[in-house]
């Protein structure tokens, strides 16, 4: 509750108000309404082609809304992008160099023109990520890419991060690295909005998510609030058919695992699921907790698969 009380004090740094921009196909975001709050790390979730990355393209003055405004910083997305992409640090989905430069010209370049004169953070990261920036960039895998684009987001030490899908292409030990960089980031204060398709990178980093799905918001959610409320999937295995109609007559929410194992799905109805079991005869019992990934699928409209 204080920390919730807390946030409610922090002013809105990242503010995206009835934002709609079309593409001629129709695609596109339409009425988008939220807010990131100073020292938040703020998940954004969605498929590919829900409408992230048009979004994030508005955010940095790539594109102008057809509608409704966004800003960062007070400063207007559209009219002062000059000044948002000096102070911010931007990590975009596609990203593109300069191909026959090397990594390190390419950093030396991109703090030439942030007019950084040292480069001890630069190198930290280097450090950090395993980077080796002395090759052509054309020649760099995408993992090798990636940390460089990072690297490039980071070095100046902006107080705002927009991030789009920055692990991608990364192997699971750079990812936790750079979760890392982001809870550091986030104790010191930074705000960040964080468009991710890896959900316990989302877990682990983010306060709050907003969900989008075909362009529209479905819901902004605490991270933590969804995950420690979330419903419960019991694994358990009958010893009859019968004891299968028996939980059905229950009302309780079943899945079909085999012939004789049963997913049994409990939100707080406790008393009811074990009154129900003590009338069958269980020959196994096992816990398994609904992922983070399979919460924020219900909103996307379609069942993981098993």
């Amino acid at each position: 509750m204080v920390r919730e009380d807390t946030q409610n004090k922090q002013k809105d740094i990242i503010k995206i108000e009835s934002l709609t921009f079309t593409y001629k196909s129709g695609k596109g975001i339409f009425d988008l309404n939220f807010t990131v709050r100073e020292g938040e790390v703020f998940g954004f979730l969605g498929p590919n082609g829900a409408g992230k990355t048009t979004a994030i393209r508005n955010l940095l003055g790539f594109t102008r809304p057809e509608k409704g405004r966004c800003s960062i910083n007070e400063l207007e997305c559209w009219n002062d992008a000059a000044k948002i992409q000096g102070m911010l640090g931007y990590l975009p989905g596609e990203m593109a160099f300069f191909d026959e430069m090397s990594g390190s010209q390419f950093l030396d370049l991109i703090g030439a023109m942030r007019g950084r004169k040292k480069n001890s953070r630069r190198d930290d990261l280097i450090e950090r990520f395993e980077l080796d920036p002395s090759g052509r960039i054309r020649k760099m895998s995408k993992g090798m890419k990636q940390k460089l684009g990072i690297v490039a987001a980071f070095m100046h030490d902006p107080a705002v991060y927009v991030l789009d899908e920055p692990t991608s292409g990364l192997d699971p030990l750079m990812q936790n690295t750079f979760v890392e960089l982001i809870l550091e980031e986030k104790d010191r204060g930074k705000t960040i909005l964080m468009s991710s398709h890896n959900f316990e990178e989302t877990y682990r980093t983010c306060d709050r998510a907003g969900i989008i799905r075909e362009g529209r918001l479905v819901t902004v959610e605490d991270v933590h609030s969804l995950k420690t409320s979330q419903r419960k999937a019991y694994l358990v295995t009958l010893g009859s058919e019968s004891d299968l109609e028996t939980l059905h007559s229950a009302g309780m929410e079943i899945g079909i695992i085999s012939k004789n194992t049963v997913e049994v799905f409990v939100s707080g109805n406790y008393k009811q699921f074990i009154e129900a079991l003590a009338r069958c005869t269980v020959l196994g019992l096992d816990v398994a907790t609904q992922s983070l990934e399979q919460i924020f699928l219900k909103y996307y409209g379609r069942e993981v698969a098993k």
